[in-house]
């Protein structure tokens, strides 16, 4: 297929990776904020394969995990109302909150309903006059562009049932305020492609100028990762920073526009909380007032649920210090016997996309963790 098979390819992936090595002098360390960047790497042994040569640390790419567990309560809260049918991504009803999950509620007898599109949620609303139809908004730029039309859509249909639980949050925010941590050892970083393709990369311009570390416009595939991890390696070796793109098949400087002009008419940047990562100034997206009829925080401000749900405390899952990157899964005491995705203790565990559901899949000796970089086709498209 192509764009696809030959970013796939064993010899194209040996020559980088032999390229890197010899390129560096040292061991550098990169960050990748994307949770399929995330699985990829381990997927192909890309990590493995590089381990003398690049560190390479897993930021809070996974939205779904840094969704505050205040924003899930909530979401489970709204599900318990009689007159409420609250909608939700299919990943989202695993992911615990300070209490149970949607799939607890759930079972309990809250209205949650999986859907695949935002869209679904206004149809909904339009099939059930009778319900107020909440969609819970999580996901990184990528997905505001889809929920930002259906307020849109919902507006033009003069919908009075349906309403957003926003929960958006911004990338490049959130890395700003991992290299502000003290302690921060990141010396570059892998750009999300997905998210670029909609935002473009041009703010990254200033990002370089302040912060001095290189930021590349990565893909997904096995030679788009170790595209990215060579651009960044050769830049951090002649001593620049620069923003560069390795995925100019997906990501155009000025990316998006017609969903960047979506997203601007309908959401505003707001400092928003990001599980494990506190509060991040301009960290996420919030409703503007001209659509704040389709708020659902301030349309049930008083939920009308008595009941409690009893309470989850997780007091051995360092799920923040694997969020912020400052640990791996790996070395977390829980990983693999407490913790598993059948019993997951914290976030990064219960999502696809989640690093610790990486390594359990990819690290653990019920995996063949020794997958050469650029595995073969049929791995790569298991």
């Amino acid at each position: 297929m192509k764009y696809v098979d030959e970013f796939r390819d064993t010899r194209a992936a040996r020559r980088l990776v032999d390229d890197i090595r010899r390129t560096a002098t040292r061991r550098w360390v990169l960050m990748e904020v994307c949770g399929g960047q995330t699985h990829s790497l381990l997927r192909h042994g890309i990590e493995e394969e590089l381990r003398e040569t690049v560190e390479l640390i897993h930021g809070p790419g996974c939205p779904v995990c840094v969704t505050p567990a205040e924003d899930i309560d909530l979401a489970q809260q709204f599900a318990l109302r009689e007159d409420v049918l609250l909608t939700s991504f299919g990943d989202m009803l695993r992911v615990p909150g300070t209490r149970k999950s949607l799939l607890d509620v759930r079972a309990a007898g809250g209205q949650v309903r999986i859907v695949y599109s935002p869209l679904d949620a206004v149809a909904l609303a339009q099939k059930h006059p009778d319900r107020q139809v909440v969609f819970f908004a999580v996901g990184f730029e990528t997905t505001a562009p889809a929920t930002a039309l259906a307020v849109r859509q919902a507006e033009q249909l003069g919908l009075e049932n349906f309403a957003l639980l926003v929960s958006h949050v911004r990338v490049q925010p959130a890395m700003e305020s991992i290299l502000r941590t003290p302690g921060n050892r990141v010396e570059g970083f892998l750009a999300a492609g997905h998210v670029c393709t909609i935002t473009g990369f041009d703010s990254y311009v200033d990002f370089v100028r302040e912060f001095r570390v290189p930021v590349v416009v990565t893909g997904f595939e096995p030679v788009d990762l170790l595209q990215g991890i060579r651009e960044c390696v050769r830049q951090l070796e002649s001593g620049r920073a620069e923003v560069t793109n390795c995925y100019a098949r997906s990501v155009r400087r000025e990316g998006n526009r017609h969903a960047l002009v979506a997203v601007e008419q309908v959401y505003r940047i707001a400092d928003v909380p990001w599980r494990g990562l506190g509060v991040i100034p301009s960290g996420g997206l919030r409703l503007r007032p001209e659509y704040a009829r389709f708020d659902a925080r301030r349309r049930f401000e008083d939920t009308g649920c008595e009941e409690e749900l009893p309470v989850i405390t997780t007091p051995d899952c360092p799920a923040a210090e694997v969020l912020a990157g400052r640990m791996r899964p790996s070395d977390c005491p829980q990983f693999g016997s407490r913790c598993t995705p059948d019993s997951p203790l914290g976030a990064p565990m219960v999502s696809s996309e989640g690093a610790c559901a990486a390594y359990f899949r990819y690290r653990t000796p019920a995996v063949d963790a020794s997958q050469p970089a650029g595995a073969s086709q049929q791995e790569a498209t298991r």
